[in-house]
């Protein structure tokens, strides 16, 4: 599991440098921006309690809504 303190401090790579980039955790798995999903919609895995904060891995997951994210995340 992520720490909350770690929790406290992720922002959403993508967002954080005009807008806020929090982050909400969904289902202990994955960490959602809380941008709009016009504005973001990127969704970044946690894969062995490590968050992957890459801004291409949350590419890969806008399409997604969020209900139907993967539990666990697949492996790369």
């Amino acid at each position: 599991m992520v720490s909350p303190d770690l929790l406290e401090i992720l922002r959403c790579p993508f967002c954080v440098r005009d807008r806020p980039g929090l982050l909400v955790l969904h289902k202990d798995t994955w960490l959602v921006c809380q941008e709009s999903p016009e504005v973001c919609g990127r969704k970044y895995p946690i894969r062995d309690d490590i968050p992957v904060m890459l801004i291409d891995e949350g590419d890969k997951w806008i399409k997604v809504k969020v209900e139907d994210l993967p539990v666990p995340p697949p492996a790369e």
